[in-house]
């Protein structure tokens, strides 16, 4: 870990009576101090997005909830990771924010905005139809890179282990987006980011609203 330092230089001045004024430089001396912590939050300047510091730790990864359905088979046997931090933006990417990498990149998307406009309807909902090629895209215009499989489920966990979901192992329409309406879900499709309570690392919609990229 980087250590700062500075150099302390001190003149010291003795007077005694009748006696000529000295001055005797003192040995400098090297205070040394940890860094200040990185910020919980910061905004990334090319597409404006809030990204929350995801601590250093371990997790168990793979399906903690033993499940028998033959689709979790790929996520055994459970296994620990451990990983460095790492910042991730707190939201899915916008409609805004994919049009501003548009504009500015010319990049040659070849989605159906009539079907973004049908499932997204706002700048501020999640842009879907994206393929893997897109997301990159948008990750280097943006200088950042999707998150590996390990830290996107270390994150979407939210520090709660061995839960289904970051908040535990049920889910209702008030926790996330998913099929159907009820309770604060109000959207037959897609919901706004951030519409739902985010998870212990301050990340909103890691469970339902769309698919996220790895």
């Amino acid at each position: 870990m980087r250590k700062f330092s500075w150099m302390l230089l001190v003149l010291l001045v003795f007077v005694g009576c009748g006696e000529e004024v000295t001055k005797e430089e003192e040995k400098p001396k090297v205070v040394e101090t940890e860094p200040p912590p990185p910020p919980s939050k910061i905004t990334w300047e090319k597409d404006g997005a809030e990204m929350a510091l995801i601590p250093a730790g371990s997790f168990e990864m793979g399906d903690a909830m033993n499940e028998p359905e033959s689709y979790m088979e790929r996520s055994r046997p459970v296994h620990t990771v451990t990983l460095d931090g790492f910042y991730m933006d707190t939201t899915e990417v916008t409609v805004g924010q994919f049009k501003a990498f548009l504009a500015d990149s010319g990049y040659n998307w070849t989605g159906l905005w009539d079907g973004v406009s049908t499932y997204s309807p706002t700048d501020g909902h999640p842009m879907i139809h994206v393929n893997w090629d897109d997301a990159v895209a948008y990750a280097e215009w943006a200088g950042k890179r999707l998150p590996t499989e390990a830290e996107w489920e270390y994150a979407a966990r939210g520090g709660l282990a061995g839960k289904r979901y970051p908040w535990g192992d049920e889910i209702t329409h008030n926790d996330a987006n998913y099929s159907g309406t009820g309770g604060t879900d109000t959207w037959t499709y897609n919901a706004p980011v951030a519409s739902f309570g985010a998870n212990g690392y301050g990340l909103y919609d890691v469970a339902g609203n769309v698919w996220e990229w790895c």
